[in-house]
């Protein structure tokens, strides 16, 4: 596999341990750290398939899958002290269930608060 082939399936890659991203194995899937670290601490929980949405989960592996989210988001806050969490699942460029875990910090500049991080010009990127 080359070092970028890997992107093409994240989460079959993460079941082979050929996902140089994941972190940690959870309940529900994989807690894996951002390509681009927009800030620091930015994570993605990937799920152990790829299905479309969360609707698609029943009510236990929703509640599980959720939970880790946050306990992903909890844990970034021990490690990386930020003013909050911001939780985002949208599917549109990638058209599977992940999950991005951002933290938000108080020293970011004043204009870029009220914007999603992926607006932050690249040079202010980690």
């Amino acid at each position: 596999m080359n070092s970028e082939e890997w992107k093409n399936d994240r989460i079959a890659a993460a079941h082979k341990g050929e996902n140089p991203m994941v972190i940690a194995k959870m309940r529900s899937g994989f807690a894996v750290m951002g390509d681009t670290q927009f800030l620091p601490g930015y994570c993605l929980l990937l799920p152990w398939k790829a299905y479309g949405s969360l609707e698609e989960l029943d009510f236990q592996k929703r509640s599980e899958y959720l939970l880790d989210m946050s306990l992903i988001g909890e844990a970034i806050t021990v490690v990386c002290n930020p003013r909050r969490i911001n939780y985002s699942i949208y599917g549109n460029t990638d058209a599977y269930l992940h999950s991005h875990i951002f933290p938000r910090y108080n020293w970011e500049p004043e204009e870029r608060i009220p914007y999603p991080v992926w607006q932050y010009p690249p040079s202010n990127k980690c």
